[in-house]
């Protein structure tokens, strides 16, 4: 009988689960929405029993999409969305307050007030992370402040901290199992990444018990079976969760960037832009993070991350705000319908700019406007735009890592755009990879999950599963891209400290 893996991969709008056989292909999916909240201003939560309930749903549906059981399965490999907080109690194993989702700023105070006293070059140095209410320390911290009664809780031992990834193993295993792996904890700000270890002097620093933390755990390992009695999943007791790893390095592993200087972009929401640095821990000169990928077989792979603030949502505002286009593939034809962008330049700087620029009052900006102007120029460079941010982070990886680039992988919802990924291998002048399974995320989990579990042999096995959909390759004049990467850096000028009060 024939084994699959199976993927869970959930994230901060839905959650999913792909099914894998042994040549790496999709052959079942499922998928399921929750709900957003924003309580206030700049604060955003889900209800941590949506993530259970819809992750258990995306699960049966898969499995009936390739018209499989549970008993069919290999082995269960975890990706998620990371720095999501979440708190529950360790008697009752339920939430103590919602959700709080990365996206959310309502710490960004506390973290102002431990910049100020100096604080934030401990932190960096051990955690390779900018001090940010991005990070999972400074919520943990608000929810044993706010919530009444959660600070003598937690003092007694009486609760139990987990991003998605640690919540979601609980649940599955009964209770059973209370961990996390590397690549997770290293984003929460407690976590060493020199020793691989929760770090005492950061978790006094935020006033956390350490016995709150799950237990770390390599990638791939043993992180638990799934418990008896899952109303929807029943099948799947007894299947051994394999593997667990964040959802960017995941994409990082399932486009087998395996190698020193191998690099990924995630065209989404955002751009999630990282560079495999090896065994070696980078720390960045230029605002970039620095966090462990994945451990594999004793050694720990690190990862040199940058983040694009508006990517895909460029497109989306084209579409939902400006109502220049009625679906986002007509940004593409609206694009290649002009010979140039005719000295159009959008810079998407809608909630402020992010590395290198680090300017959190640039506000979004379309300059060399003129009467000849149409909307496939406005189009143009809103694809455009997006090549150039991602040009501005991997121009910072060159410098921090001292690495040659010699090709782009991509994936995600805006690789689909033929015209961007040609405008991204131009302005970068080297190839752009683009691999016929998209599902890149979900993929790096299986593969992880598949090598624990010895499904794969290796990652030599793996690489050859990885196929090319198609390769874009860089046709633009040295002249050319300089003139225009010059003029996007004029652009991004004109944006800068609009709102600084």
């Amino acid at each position: 009988m024939e084994k699959f893996i199976l993927a869970i991969d959930q994230g901060t709008t839905s959650s999913r689960c792909i099914i894998f056989n042994h040549q790496g292909e999709a052959v079942g999916v499922g998928q399921e929405s929750f709900a957003q909240h924003y309580p206030k201003p700049g604060w955003v939560e889900h209800d941590p029993d949506d993530l259970w309930v819809t992750t258990i749903t995306a699960i049966d549906r898969a499995l009936g999409a390739a018209g499989i059981t549970g008993h069919d399965v290999a082995g269960i490999g975890i990706t998620n969305q990371r720095e999501t907080t979440i708190v529950w109690s360790a008697k009752t194993g339920k939430p103590i307050y919602p959700a709080i989702v990365w996206q959310c700023r309502r710490t960004a105070s506390l973290c102002e007030t431990l910049k100020k006293e100096g604080r934030e070059a401990e932190v960096k140095a051990k955690t390779g992370l900018v001090m940010d209410a991005y990070f999972s320390a400074s919520k943990i911290k608000w929810i044993l402040d706010e919530v009444p009664g959660a600070r003598l809780m937690a003092d007694a031992g009486e609760l139990m901290f987990g991003n998605v990834d640690a919540w979601l193993i609980y649940r599955l295993t009964g209770g059973k199992s209370h961990a996390t792996d590397y690549s997770n904890a290293s984003r929460t700000m407690l976590f060493n990444i020199h020793t691989l270890s929760w770090d005492a002097e950061l978790c006094a620093l935020f006033g956390i018990p350490m016995n709150m933390l799950p237990e770390a755990q390599p990638s791939a390992s043993d992180f638990g079976t799934v418990t008896e009695g899952i109303i929807g999943i029943e099948s799947l007791a007894g299947v051994g969760i394999c593997a667990v790893i964040g959802d960017q390095p995941a994409a990082l592993f399932g486009q087998m960037a395996l190698d020193p200087g191998d690099l990924k972009n995630t065209y989404g929401t955002g751009c999630f832009c990282l560079m495999n640095t090896g065994e070696n821990i980078v720390s960045s000169e230029n605002g970039l993070l620095t966090s462990a990928a994945w451990t594999l077989n004793g050694k720990t792979t690190y990862a040199l991350e940058g983040s694009v603030f508006n990517g895909g949502s460029t497109i989306q505002w084209l579409r939902d705000e400006m109502q220049m286009i009625s679906r986002a593939s007509e940004c593409d034809t609206l694009a290649e319908s002009v010979e140039d962008n005719a000295g159009v330049y959008l810079v998407p700087a809608f909630s402020g700019l992010g590395a290198p620029y680090w300017d959190m009052y640039a506000r979004g900006t379309i300059v060399g406007l003129t009467r000849g102007t149409g909307k496939a120029h406005i189009a143009r460079a809103c694809l455009e735009a997006i090549a150039y941010q991602v040009y501005d982070l991997i121009e910072l990886m060159k410098k921090d890592s001292g690495f040659a680039v010699t090709s782009l992988r991509v994936d995600g919802g805006a690789s689909v755009s033929a015209f961007l990924m040609q405008f991204q291998a131009d302005i970068l002048d080297v190839p752009v990879d683009r691999p016929r399974e998209r599902e890149t995320t979900a993929q790096g989990a299986a593969y992880m999950a598949g090598i624990s579990c010895g499904y794969w042999q290796g990652t030599d096995e793996l690489r050859h599963l990885r196929t090319c959909d198609k390769l874009f390759v860089p046709n633009m004049k040295a002249t050319e891209k300089n003139r225009l990467i010059d003029l996007w850096n004029r652009a991004v000028a004109r944006s800068g400290k609009w709102a600084d009060q």
